[in-house]
């Protein structure tokens, strides 16, 4: 159910019913020429309209604007909003959710510039609401490695990347009308990796990078409908596995 059909008087009904809450997280950024700048609202939108209806979701407007990081503020149409100014908004977001009698919040994140913040807020409401519990969600983390190397999706790379074909090849699966690839547009491959040990690496100008990276002419609708299947899968039962985590046997929230 979206809560902005909800009616005043069907309140009570949609508390009771409802399993849990979902605020999708976009932003408004530069993904390269091929790509819109609602890319990540796209997916947001997307993948939120995928959560299985039988689960219960009560699921709220996607969180458009965001904080953006250096490297992509100052390219043609992003617009970032200073990360305090996000935490603070996102705070009120989620208590007034908890305030409507909701305690169980996915956030279902399309940004990766969300995840540092939406955590925090997270951490910080469960000071005001301990019974409270927050599932972040990155869509790109519901499809692994593996799964688009086996099936063969990209030739000689994982395709990860911002703007690159692995994220741009899911929007065609929702929208294909909104991507377009051309000639001109560069294939940027990223530095390899330092270290098989997770890490995390921040530079204002990173190589292989042009507002996005790499090999973009790979993007296709096929392996965007296989990308969009498996993450929907996986992150619906993520969020079954949650749920069951959450409530008794009674079907009452811990």
């Amino acid at each position: 159910m979206n809560v902005i059909g909800v009616h005043g008087r069907e309140i009570g009904q949609v508390t009771e019913r409802a399993k849990f809450a979902v605020v999708p997280l976009g932003s408004v950024e530069y993904h390269g020429p091929h790509s819109p700048l609602g890319t990540d609202t796209v997916l947001a939108d997307g993948f939120a309209e995928r959560i299985d209806a039988s689960l219960h979701p009560l699921i709220y407007p996607t969180v458009p604007y965001s904080a953006c990081p250096g490297k992509t503020q100052h390219y043609p149409g992003t617009i970032s909003i200073r990360p305090s100014i996000f935490i603070d908004y996102l705070t009120d977001v989620v208590e007034g959710i908890c305030r409507f009698g909701i305690r169980n919040i996915v956030l279902l994140n399309a940004h990766d510039a969300n995840m540092g913040p939406s955590r925090t807020v997270a951490e910080a409401v469960t000071g005001s609401y301990p019974d409270a519990s927050f599932l972040l969600i990155n869509w790109w983390q519901m499809a692994t490695v593996d799964f688009t190397q086996r099936l063969g999706l990209f030739q000689g790379m994982a395709g990860r990347g911002h703007g690159g074909p692995y994220e741009m090849s899911a929007v065609k699966a929702f929208r294909p009308e909104m991507v377009i690839v051309q000639e001109s547009d560069l294939e940027l491959d990223s530095c390899p990796p330092l270290s098989p040990l997770p890490y995390v690496l921040v530079e204002g100008t990173p190589q292989g990078w042009d507002g996005y990276t790499g090999r973009i002419r790979q993007c296709s609708l096929e392996a965007g409908q296989s990308i969009v299947e498996e993450a929907s899968r996986n992150m619906n039962l993520l969020i079954k596995e949650w749920l069951d985590m959450r409530t008794g046997n009674n079907g009452e929230a811990k």
